[in-house]
């Protein structure tokens, strides 16, 4: 099948690369709804870069404390 790249979608093996995990690990946040949106066509799943992006924007922490704090707050 030719496929033309598009360089603002992710493929699962891309993204799993990109993050240095799974497939298997994407496949399953797909399924409890918890890992970055995605476009599902057919059977293709692609992740849109900007989803990707904001996700890891989501999951930066300042500390190990496990919660959410406000810009400035400190640990």
């Amino acid at each position: 099948m030719n496929t033309i790249e598009h360089p603002s979608l992710f493929t699962p093996r891309q993204l799993a690369a990109r993050w240095g995990m799974s497939e298997k690990t994407l496949e399953r946040w797909r399924s409890l709804g918890t890992g970055p949106t995605y476009l599902k066509l057919g059977s293709r799943v692609m992740y849109p870069l900007s989803s990707i992006t904001q996700h890891e924007q989501g999951r930066m922490r300042r500390c190990t404390a496990g919660r959410e704090l406000p810009q400035f707050q400190h640990c």
